[in-house]
């Protein structure tokens, strides 16, 4: 790959299914995250650009080379009765991380929630996930101390809100 070579963010497409469900699944492998009660289980994993092909919906991928080195996105919360999103499946490949885009795929997707006229966006992780846990907070997100909705994901004990 030429070092020059630009990283793009854009929104899914169909043809990225089988390499995003890959990288995606990679990097919860590298993190030792549960087969159980998390992600790893979500049946959309395989068909990401349908899950994300309804309202209020979004999925973007970064991409550099011709290469996907991660995404993430945003969907209704499920079963809240609030008016709230979450930020799901943001997971990058080594590469694509410290250097600033997870901080612009986060602006973006909130940007997007804020056009979805959304009032909170939720997010849950890994206690591991430091970093990431840490540019949420950068991001104005905040823990709170239960989960919301209910997303299926028993397993990752951290949860954060940001109010838009």
């Amino acid at each position: 790959m030429e070092a020059n070579t630009e990283w793009i963010i854009r929104e899914i497409i169909e043809s990225d299914n089988k390499e995003l469900e890959n990288v995606l699944i990679s990097v919860m492998i590298e993190f030792k995250v549960p087969k159980k009660g998390t992600a790893l289980r979500d049946p959309e994993l395989k068909k990401m650009s349908d899950a994300y092909n309804h309202s209020n919906s979004i999925y973007y991928v970064i991409e550099r080379g011709g290469k996907i080195f991660g995404g993430a996105g945003i969907s209704p919360l499920k079963n809240s009765k609030e008016n709230i999103c979450e930020l799901q499946k943001m997971y990058f490949l080594s590469d694509a991380r410290g250097i600033g885009l997870g901080k612009k795929m986060i602006k973006r997707c909130i940007k997007k929630a804020r056009k979805y006229k959304y009032d909170k966006c939720y997010i849950e992780t890994m206690y591991n996930m430091k970093l990431a846990q840490k540019l949420y907070l950068s991001e104005g997100f905040n823990y709170i101390d239960k989960p919301m909705g209910y997303t299926g994901h028993s397993s990752c004990p951290v949860w954060m809100i940001k109010h838009l």
